[in-house]
């Protein structure tokens, strides 16, 4: 039994990068015995917080077969509408932070509803509205800071929640149950699925893919939304630059993840572990001071590989079919 426990767990998608990230731990710690000090595990963890969200908000628009180019743009936008709403308007914390999840949905609505009535690839819309939002973006900073964030969001920013546990985890935490539920047990989640798996049958079955494609792009802007909100808390400071660096995460986590690119399967444990996969590599450059644009270089190589890794474990599981 403990036998068939254990092939059955080598086969899910997060048990490969599970393993690569408990090795990668045990041997960055043994050679560099401060990885593990509370300080750089906070670091660690601060960095994951935002970068889970980032790497969720692709995810489930890999989920329905698509890609989003948008979602640093729309995580930029709603930072900067965020910090600015309290700076220039004055707004309160909370009214300021539900107006800029307000706009990642609106943004996230106009992506999967131009993409449904137009037809045309969401790479080619959201590769315009990544202009757009950038633009929007830009014309509303003149390419400057906000400086005025409120104490009380600074503080969230740098406090703990026990431990070396950031707060800024928490959110995070809370987002990847509720996406894993979606997916897994609401029928909201099934037919994202379904509509990535086989769109024509999805369709048949009296699934609304129209409906289905707008839902997961609104769900996919307010998860980045989200992000770059938190990102304003732990940087103290509404940059015009947030989301500039994204595109390749955004990709890389759900890709490690075992996300299969044309749609129907995704998996929100695995792509968590991607990401931890991604700041583990990235706070390995800083521990043995590599020169941090490798970051890049190694980010394509890893979606180069774990690409190539799914398409053969597909054609195995063809073969076996057959």
């Amino acid at each position: 039994m403990t036998s068939l426990n254990f092939s059955r767990f080598a086969k899910a998608d997060w048990f490969g990068p599970l393993m690569a990230t408990l090795i990668a731990i045990i041997v960055i710690g043994y050679f560099s015995p401060n990885f593990l000090s509370s300080f750089n595990i906070q670091t660690l963890l601060l960095a994951i917080a935002i970068n889970a969200l980032v790497g969720f908000s692709q995810m489930i628009i890999i989920a329905i077969g698509q890609m989003n180019l948008s979602v640093g743009a729309i995580g930029g936008l709603c930072a900067i509408a965020f910090a600015g709403m309290m700076q220039v308007w004055g707004l309160p914390v909370p009214v300021a932070a539900l107006l800029s999840l307000g706009i990642g949905v609106l943004c996230g609505v106009i992506n999967g509803m131009l993409i449904s009535i137009t037809g045309i690839s969401a790479f080619v819309i959201t590769l315009a509205t990544l202009s757009i939002y950038k633009g929007v973006n830009l014309g509303i900073t003149r390419a400057q800071p906000f400086y005025g964030i409120p104490d009380s969001v600074k503080a969230f920013g740098s406090a703990l929640a026990f431990g070396p546990i950031p707060a800024l985890a928490l959110p995070m935490v809370i987002v990847a149950i509720g996406l894993w539920y979606m997916l897994s047990r609401l029928p909201i989640g099934r037919f994202i699925l379904a509509v990535g798996g086989n769109e024509h049958a999805a369709s048949l079955s009296g699934i609304s893919v129209r409906t289905v494609v707008i839902v997961a792009h609104a769900i996919s802007g307010l998860l980045a939304a989200c992000a770059g909100t938190l990102l304003v808390a732990r940087l103290q400071i509404g940059q015009p630059s947030i989301g500039d660096d994204w595109l390749i995460l955004s990709f890389a986590a759900p890709v490690i993840g075992g996300a299969v690119l044309s749609g129907g399967h995704v998996s929100v444990a695995a792509t968590f572990l991607g990401v931890v996969i991604v700041a583990l590599i990235t706070q390995v450059l800083v521990l043995f001071s590599i020169d941090p644009f490798l970051v890049q270089v190694v980010l394509g190589s890893l979606i180069l590989a774990a690409v190539g890794v799914n398409r053969l474990r597909r054609t195995r599981a063809t073969v076996g079919r057959a």
